[in-house]
């Protein structure tokens, strides 16, 4: 099935009215999004303005044309040296330049892994490891909790536990942070329900007060810590490391309201299969 996202005049001001999607919101309006496609030229000039601030530097975005594909490179290569082939008036990649501005040591980490993989096997296999790393780029999050009895419901697949029973949890000692730029690409569409693949960090409760009030300050140190777990391998050696979370159970995720047997009847919360079992926790 063809995905079919809201044109940029048309987007629904809800979907990014409620965490964790909210914390996208800036980023939106300092490019002017409910007015038209920002450029590229916009793009760089907000890639410049971050790097000034944090002196990470990212890949610069290029539109992507049929010159600058002529190079014959693969495109984790082409972003090693520097260049993220950009699709212009795309909600896929203008979303991927957002994660890039916001995760750049992640986003290095999964590149420089790829890139590894890439030298060693070739272009045309695909390792579990890359798996992980692409199902992590496109449809990761990032989860913080201070609670091991809510990682134990997660582990088990208790939905109703985890999203129901302790709905007052989420925000206060259960954060979660959208990584992935297609889970961005699909929220536009709030019917859609969707199910992130994550990477769990344990986290005391002062950090979690301070993500909610400063999320900036406290995803600085996130983006450096997951960078880091994924370059020493910690992290994203096979689909399997990762937990999935749907994120349609999330107090206010959805639009509309739901009711108690929205946890046990929507395809997305899915039983704990025979036999799975899931890493132990990092922490933060």
């Amino acid at each position: 099935m063809r995905l079919v996202v809201p044109a940029i005049e048309s987007i629904d001001d809800s979907v990014f009215a409620h965490r964790p999607l909210s914390d996208w919101a800036a980023e939106l309006r300092a490019l002017s999004v409910r007015e038209g496609w920002p450029s590229l030229r916009q793009l760089e000039d907000l890639r410049a303005a971050v790097e000034h601030q944090d002196a990470i530097e990212r890949p610069r975005f290029v539109a992507q044309s049929a010159a600058l594909l002529a190079d014959g490179l693969h495109y984790e290569e082409r972003i090693r040296q520097g260049i993220l082939a950009t699709r212009e008036r795309n909600w896929h990649d203008l979303l991927n330049a957002l994660v890039w501005l916001r995760y750049p040591c992640s986003k290095r980490a999964l590149n420089a892994a790829q890139c590894a993989d890439i030298a060693r096997i070739g272009p045309r296999q695909r390792t579990r490891a890359q798996c992980a790393l692409t199902h992590f780029d496109e449809g990761g999050a990032v989860v913080l909790c201070s609670d091991p009895a809510l990682i134990a419901m997660w582990d088990r697949h208790d939905w109703h536990g985890l999203f129901w029973r302790e709905r007052s949890a989420w925000d206060t000692r259960i954060a979660v942070l959208v990584f992935g730029h297609a889970i961005l690409e699909l929220a536009l569409q709030p019917q859609r329900l969707l199910v992130a693949k994550c990477i769990a960090l344990t986290a005391d409760q002062e950090t979690l007060g301070r993500l909610r009030c400063n999320s900036a300050g406290v995803r600085r140190g996130i983006d450096s810590r997951v960078a880091e777990l994924i370059a020493g391998g910690v992290e994203l050696g096979d689909p399997q490391y990762l937990r999935p979370l749907p994120l349609s159970g999330m107090p206010g995720w959805r639009t509309e309201a739901v009711g108690e047997t929205f946890f046990s009847e929507a395809p997305c919360f899915r039983p704990l299969r025979p036999g799975r079992r899931y890493p132990p926790v990092s922490a933060l």
